[in-house]
């Protein structure tokens, strides 16, 4: 009798483990997706992000703002990320407004002249897909000598700071006169309940 009700029990179940297990499925390739799709350049993924400095992107980009671009070929009309020509690890995010592949025209909408450079394709890092608003000024901020300083400071004050220390004596002590006091009230308390009745 047992071994139907297990049997029965294990029918009724298997659509509830067929869907944690699709639920699985689906929630591991989402994450496979958002992995691929934000792995970075560096570790070779396509994926950039660019912390704008500068007014030359307003008011489509401010300072502090976080771009995400992505590996691709731009077309005219593209924000992208590029690298200039003898400037290094330095990095521009631009509008393209005219060129080809060979050599694109670049200028910032908040710049009255075109960019002195004119990158290629093997120049250009990523095409903006998004951006961030302020969350770069957080990030630069730590990047600030003074914050990891100020960091610094406050570990070695906690660390050097005195601390009550615990006093084991005084510990006992207290133990011992409740385990002596304890039974003592109690006693009290009887006595004095029996003179009450």
């Amino acid at each position: 009798m047992l071994r139907n009700r297990t049997h029965v029990r294990s029918r009724e179940d298997a659509p509830h483990g067929i869907w944690r297990r699709v639920r699985g499925a689906v929630t591991t390739c989402l994450f496979a997706a958002v992995v691929l799709l934000f792995w970075p350049a560096s570790l070779g993924g396509c994926s950039t992000l660019t912390i704008v400095s500068g007014h030359s992107m307003d008011p489509t980009y401010h300072t502090g703002d976080i771009v995400w671009a992505r590996c691709g070929v731009p077309q005219i009309g593209d924000i992208v990320v590029y690298q200039p020509d003898g400037v290094e690890g330095a990095r521009v995010i631009h509008r393209i407004i005219d060129g080809s592949s060979v050599g694109w025209t670049m200028k910032g909408d908040n710049n009255d002249a075109i960019d002195p450079w004119s990158p290629s394709q093997a120049d250009i890092i990523g095409v903006a897909q998004g951006h961030i608003p302020g969350v770069g000024k957080v990030l630069l901020a730590f990047g600030h000598p003074l914050v990891w300083i100020s960091l610094l400071v406050l570990a070695a004050a906690l660390l050097v700071w005195p601390q009550k220390k615990f006093d084991g004596e005084a510990a006992d002590h207290a133990a011992e006169s409740l385990s002596v006091n304890g039974p003592a009230q109690t006693q009290q308390l009887q006595d004095a309940s029996k003179v009450t009745s």
